[in-house]
């Protein structure tokens, strides 16, 4: 499982803290250092609410018209992914809030 997390955020260590609670072994990505990785790009631009639209801006989310929009802008803007984010396999899951994300250990 792979852990796209931001330090800096309450909800982003929350979210680790449960998982780390459990004893979940997790690959962190620390996004605004290393970016966005590129296999995980397509799952990630078919999450509802993966921009934060207050770090993109009004101009940019209205610019957002279909999928390969939202990859071209994480891929050259990871500062707009929202975090948390739990991936494992082919599937992916908001921490908002940080509790969302036990639904994809549930599922497994």
């Amino acid at each position: 499982m792979r852990f796209y997390h931001n330090p800096r955020c309450s909800k982003s260590r929350k979210a680790l803290a449960l998982l780390e609670e459990r004893g979940c072994e997790v690959h962190v990505v620390r996004y605004l250092e290393t970016g966005v990785k590129e296999e995980d790009l397509p799952l990630l631009a078919g999450l509802d609410g993966i921009v934060r639209k207050k770090d993109a801006g009004a101009a940019v989310m209205a610019s957002l018209q279909n999928e390969e929009d939202i990859v071209a802008l994480l891929r050259t803007n990871p500062r707009v992914l929202e975090r948390p984010i739990l991936i494992a396999g082919q599937r992916a899951v908001i921490g908002r809030p940080p509790e969302d994300i036990l639904s994809l250990l549930d599922e497994a």
